[in-house]
Order: structure tokens, then C-alpha cells, then sequence
């Protein structure tokens, strides 16, 4: 990676390569508005330059960066394979990655809710096979996704007597308790520095979402996951769901490429969002600890 510092001070702007799809359709959000805005501000600080995550393995090689951004890129599973390429050269390379490519969550498949359940952690109840049904929760309805998937791509609804039907793909499935939940709520961190909280009021509209303030309990359940977590310089979004009990459970911790519904923001917020994500670039491209 290009090193910008010396000991009379910066030569140049750190160099950020941002990966993004600005052409990736998703259901109520819009990837590409976001990551205009983003890079729109990280430009008053930084020279940025943008790819398709295609690309950026061999563009990360050239030295022409000092760190390389994934944002809105899009579920990995669509091309995991240049995924999976670009990894194993970041590491091979030394490249600072933002996120740091060592999450433990949905950086690496949905494995990590099946650790958390078998850990007692306050997360949906969740197994892989089957057979192991009679672990979780008695419920009408079961929800059967991919292990390795994404904006609910793959996710379906089982009954309970169904079950014993299902025929797990190659990369595995999750089979969880559809939980009558009283409403999802998003928690955004900046490193380990918590930035807001969103929630969608109506369950059915998960994207409809209004401005949440968390109390002293909420932060620490969502700190909790954040901790737990390997990643000392990135962004990620705690989701999670408001159990009948009044519980919160884990729903996803996304550590790769969380979208992050910054238009929904009052200016203020979004100000110190992009102010937290700067600092926390500069500490990377200039080795500081967070």
C-alpha cells in the first residue's frame, strides 16, 4: 500500500480505493445515494477513487492506495469466489481493509448466530439440521435461509411438521423460531464507538425506519456483540429484535458492508457519523491504535 507520511509530515491526502455497486438494487434503500453522499464527504479529507468490487482485488495490488474502503457492495454470495480472491491477496499484500477483514459475523456466513446460541448469548435461537428442532422454541412457523445469505435471499417459512422435509443446499441452512417480535431496532458503530439507532415501528416494513434512542441496557446488549467481535477499524450495525419478554434478541451483527440509512438522519447525527468514520480512517492509514 502507498505510505503518505514521513517524519516533516503528510506528502500527499491518504489515498482511499471505495468499493462499492452503485448499480445494486435493493429492496427500500437506495446503495448508491448513500455511497455518493459518503465519498461526496470523504473527498473534503481524502483522495478517493471508486470501484466495482469486481475490480478491486487487482487495483488494491497497485500501490496506489493507502486503504481500501467496502461499502455498498452488494451481498458477497453473488460473487464469492473474487471474494474469497480478494482476501487471500489483502492478507498476501498487507493492504488495510476497511472493515478490518477479521469479523467473526456476517463477514464470514451466518455461522456465528449457531456459536452464539450454543454460547447462552441473548441472540434468536438457532440450529443447522433439522433434527435438532426439538432445541428450539415450539412454534407455528420455523424461518429456514441460507447459511451463506444475504438481504434475505433464500429465507423461507416452514411449518413445524416440514421440517423433517428440508434438504439443506451445499453451503448449509439456518433453522430459527419465527419470533412474534414487537419491532426491529439497528444499532450503528464506528469502530467501537456507538453513532445511533434506528428501529422500524411495523414489524412488516422493516425498512420504514424513524430515529430510536437506546437506553443504558440497549447499548450494552448491542456493545456486547460489538465486543465480541474482531474488528478494531470498521463500521457495523447490531440488529436486533424486541421479544414478547421485552428482551432484546440478536437478529444479524453485519460487519462487512452494513447499509447504513444516513438519509433518515437529522444533519447533526449524520455530521458526526462522517466525522467518527474520517478520524477512524486517518487512525488506519496512519497505523494508530483506535
Amino acid at each position: 500500500m502507498h505510505t503518505e507520511l514521513s517524519g516533516e509530515g503528510p506528502l500527499h491526502r491518504p489515498r482511499l480505493l471505495f468499493v462499492t455497486d452503485l448499480a445494486y438494487q435493493a429492496k427500500g434503500r437506495r446503495y448508491c445515494d448513500e455511497d455518493i453522499y459518503l465519498t461526496t464527504r470523504l473527498r473534503e479529507d481524502f483522495d478517493v477513487a471508486l470501484c466495482h468490487p469486481l475490480d478491486a482485488a487487482s487495483l488494491m495490488e497497485t500501490d496506489a492506495f493507502d486503504a481500501v474502503v467496502v461499502r455498498n457492495s452488494g451481498p458477497v454470495l453473488h460473487y464469492q469466489e473474487q471474494w474469497d480472491d480478494f482476501t487471500r491477496r489483502a492478507a498476501r499484500c498487507g493492504a488495510r481493509v476497511y472493515n478490518q477483514l477479521t469479523g467473526r459475523a456476517d463477514m464470514v456466513g451466518k455461522q456465528y448466530l449457531l456459536e452464539l446460541t450454543e454460547a447462552g448469548l441473548p441472540v434468536i435461537p438457532t440450529v443447522d439440521d433439522p433434527r435438532d428442532a426439538h432445541r428450539l422454541p415450539q412454534t407455528p412457523t420455523y424461518v429456514v435461509k441460507p447459511k451463506a445469505g444475504a438481504d434475505s435471499i433464500g429465507l423461507a417459512f416452514v411449518a413445524r411438521d416440514e421440517l423433517a422435509e428440508l434438504t439443506p443446499g451445499p453451503g448449509g441452512i439456518l433453522i430459527q423460531p419465527r419470533v412474534d417480535f414487537a419491532y426491529e431496532v439497528s444499532f450503528y458503530f464506528v469502530d467501537r464507538s456507538f453513532q445511533y439507532a434506528l428501529h422500524a415501528p411495523d414489524p412488516a416494513r422493516r425498512w420504514h425506519l424513524e430515529r430510536y434512542e437506546p437506553t443504558e441496557a440497549d447499548l450494552a446488549f448491542a456493545l456486547r456483540f460489538v465486543d465480541w467481535n474482531a474488528v478494531d477499524h470498521g463500521i457495523q450495525r447490531v440488529d436486533a429484535c424486541r421479544a414478547p419478554s421485552g428482551e432484546l434478541l440478536l437478529v444479524e451483527l453485519e460487519d462487512l458492508n452494513p447499509y447504513l440509512s444516513l438519509d433518515l438522519l437529522d444533519e447533526e447525527t449524520r455530521d458526526g457519523f462522517v466525522a467518527a468514520l474520517k478520524r477512524s480512517l486517518q487512525r488506519l492509514v496512519t497505523d494508530q491504535a483506535p
